[in-house]
């Protein structure tokens, strides 16, 4: 889709597996997973609009936009079935794709990605959108870093990904992040419910992205797998690779590839 940044790699004919970013990353984000997941699957990376090299959004864009855009760009990329997986904002999007065009997806995984919250974390949330829009970026990154690593995690991991969101449009950000705010009651109950293969994963310490959320999340979906990360956070993908990449692959393996 023009206007829309994305590498797709992995070997023609492999399953299509999508992965979807979070809010105020790109598709850099998913730099420690391609690797591996392209050596059995065609990998499609994108920015989200707005994001990275991609355009920015139509104005007051909501959740039904970002998923109605991947699609788009499945439809220009000639896939018709792909696995989704979705990142934090990205995990919303792929259920609402699940959601809204099941005959699309393979199979589903959700990595740390919210549910509905108690009403002391929305408020949280929505302040957070506030400040973004008095304030751009920077004026949530240094709080987000602190939730999204462990004390573990080096340097040089925390300010390329604080690049990453300093990067961001300060008239677009909040526009996004306001999407992860208030777009969780669309995917909350999916109607018709979410039918296919579906793996949801968080870290017990990722406050904004529980392991309640997760369980949640899969009770909602039937046959739904559950993974909680001990000792990470919401950056697990990136603080700990293996900790994700594992059972993720794992069960896009079960699900996608025929047995031998």
């Amino acid at each position: 889709m023009q206007g829309t940044g994305h590498d797709l790699t992995g070997p023609k004919g492999a399953p299509v597996v999508v992965l979807v970013h979070g809010l105020g990353l790109n598709r850099g984000c998913w730099q420690w997973l391609v690797p591996d997941l392209s050596r059995q699957f065609r990998v499609l990376a994108y920015d989200l609009p707005g994001h990275g090299d991609s355009m920015p959004p139509p104005p007051n864009p909501d959740l039904s936009v970002l998923g109605a855009h991947l699609v788009g760009l499945m439809d220009a990329l000639g896939i018709d079935r792909a696995a989704l997986v979705g990142f934090s904002l990205g995990g919303m999007v792929v259920r609402r794709v699940a959601q809204d065009h099941p005959g699309r997806v393979t199979a589903l995984a959700i990595l740390n990605s919210p549910h509905r919250r108690t009403a002391e974390a929305q408020e949280a949330v929505r302040a957070r959108v506030t400040q973004a829009r008095t304030h751009g970026p920077q004026a949530t990154v240094a709080a987000a870093l602190d939730r999204w690593f462990t004390d573990a995690a080096p340097p040089g991991l925390l300010d390329l990904v604080r690049g990453w969101v300093l990067a961001n449009d300060p008239a677009i950000y909040p526009q996004i992040y306001a999407i992860l705010a208030e777009g969780v009651e669309e995917v909350a109950d999916p109607v018709p419910p979410v039918a296919c293969p579906t793996l949801v994963l968080t870290a017990d310490q990722d406050s904004g992205n529980s392991p309640d959320m997760a369980r949640a999340i899969a009770a909602g979906i039937a046959g739904a797998e559950v993974v909680i990360l001990p000792r990470l956070r919401h950056m697990a993908l990136a603080e700990d690779p293996a900790a994700v990449n594992t059972p993720l692959i794992a069960f896009l393996r079960r699900h996608l590839l025929p047995e031998p």
